[in-house]
């Protein structure tokens, strides 16, 4: 896979971190606008992303926000299957994950042409490592203390590096054991996921330490999430840009891999600005 940032390669030498942009097609996402209940709405923001920097485009039926209930199959799959459609239909280039914990949702996102797996369980059920082993596609495996109905209930941890490093650690080791290449998978921490403001302050200085193998990368989630409410007093989730955009900044500087992000064309001014001024030229 070869995705670019202003030129430069996806886990390259420069390290410029490549955006993976967010598209709910959920009525109940945490933030109201990246919610596309409307098919072509789905499909507009998409490619309205990809011109705009994103060189990933991540496809959600089932939010995952705290306080969210499961859907079935059919309604997640009747969600985002004729978005992926519509997508390809007008960029065949297009690189798109589908966040889904369900293999069959995975399955026949993948058949219908997505390239990525985006579990926030860390594919922690069997048939999903098989999956993505036997298709070859990529995968992101994500830390989620609990589920999402009561994951922000006073988390509690001995430990929040090692633990979420030691989980990470093992659903690699097992990708791995399937047959998965390392280089075609990414861990995310899970900010917010089981979480308080100390755990993800703790977990964001901690950076690419968390990455259990070599040639394995890194992807942070934290655009617009209520880390900010309790960090900047920003309750409103439309308020929350500057201080994610902060860590985007920080991201760049600890040589995170992927953002996961609301915000394409914002975070992709900031990372060729930090890019230039870094290498003292244009990127």
């Amino acid at each position: 896979m070869s995705v670019d940032l202003g030129g430069q390669g996806f886990l390259g030498a420069a390290h410029v971190p490549a955006l993976m942009g967010v598209v709910n097609t959920t009525p109940d996402s945490f933030f109201s606008e990246s919610r596309h209940t409307e098919v072509r709405d789905g499909i507009r923001r998409s490619i309205e992303m990809i011109e705009q920097g994103a060189s990933i485009i991540d496809i959600g039926g089932e939010s995952t926000r705290p306080g969210a209930t499961m859907i079935s199959v059919e309604e997640e799959l009747s969600r985002v299957i004729p978005v992926i459609e519509g997508i390809l239909k007008s960029r065949p280039e297009a690189f798109i994950s589908i966040d889904t914990s369900k293999p069959e949702v995975a399955r026949r996102a993948i058949n219908y042409g997505c390239k990525m797996v985006n579990d926030v369980t860390g594919a922690i059920n069997h048939e999903m490592v098989d999956l993505v082993a036997s298709s070859e596609v990529w995968v992101c495996v994500m830390h989620m203390k609990g589920v999402p109905g009561t994951m922000q209930d006073d988390p509690q941890y001995g430990d929040v590096v090692e633990e979420v490093k030691d989980f990470l650690s093992s659903r690699v080791s097992a990708l791995i054991g399937a047959g998965v290449a390392p280089n075609k998978i990414l861990v995310d921490p899970g900010i917010g996921f089981g979480k308080n403001i100390q755990h993800n302050l703790e977990l964001l200085k901690t950076g690419r330490r968390l990455v259990p193998h070599e040639g394995v990368g890194i992807l942070w989630g934290v655009s617009r999430k209520k880390m900010f409410a309790d960090l900047l007093g920003r309750m409103s989730a439309k308020e929350r840009l500057a201080g994610t955009l902060g860590v985007a900044a920080a991201a760049y500087y600890s040589k995170i891999d992927v953002l996961r992000v609301h915000d394409v064309e914002a975070h992709s001014d900031l990372l060729r600005s930090l890019h230039s001024v870094h290498n003292g030229g244009m990127s």
